[in-house]
């Protein structure tokens, strides 16, 4: 079993991040559009606890449908993963509520990447413009389920300070970073 592990943070001043990343190696994609479908459990409402729980999305990227179940393990940002590609985004959406998911919060973002290799091994980066929430970076690695994945979230925390860019770390996911933006008051 493997999980993939990040950090998030709210960039700050996005070109002094691009220009840290670059003067690290990183270079960054073309910006790519995603639109994603996340989707919680019967019975399972925001501020309740999310590890141990399972959790589905719906993405769609350059007409590809990419469905995805995380389970957190140590805490919502160190999930066991499995993701496939399914033909029709509809009919998925509609079997998943069928058998009692509900539709929770729509994320739409534009995402640059990178990979980078470093003495704890690889790491993807992924720059985001997240509709309603802001600009963030992730940072993760993918390790086995017998990794600790605090541990692992501390090296990558530490290798992101290092960058030396205005950096704000959120252990939000964003389903729950854009429906507080999009809460009233």
């Amino acid at each position: 079993m493997v999980q993939e592990v990040e950090v998030k943070y709210r960039v700050l001043d996005l070109p002094a991040l691009q220009a840290a990343l670059a003067a690290r190696g990183a270079m960054l994609s073309p910006p790519v559009h995603q639109d994603d479908q996340a989707f919680a459990p019967a019975g399972w409402s925001y501020g309740e606890n999310k590890v141990g729980v399972v959790f589905a999305r719906l993405r769609t990227q350059d007409g590809v449908h990419l469905w995805t179940v995380k389970q957190p393990v140590d805490n919502e940002m160190a999930c066991v993963e499995h993701e496939s590609v399914v033909a029709d985004r509809e009919a998925m959406e509609r079997s998943l509520i069928l058998m009692g998911w509900a539709p929770t919060v729509r994320i739409v973002k534009t995402r640059r990447t990178a990979r980078l290799d470093l003495p704890g091994g690889r790491i993807a980066v992924c720059v985001d413009e997240v509709e309603h929430a802001g600009s963030f970076v992730e940072m993760e690695r993918v390790v086995s389920g017998s990794e600790s994945g605090a541990a692992v979230q501390h090296e990558l925390d530490r290798w992101a300070r290092s960058l030396g860019a205005e950096l704000e770390r959120t252990t939000d996911t964003y389903d729950s970073l854009v429906r507080a933006a999009l809460s009233p008051a």
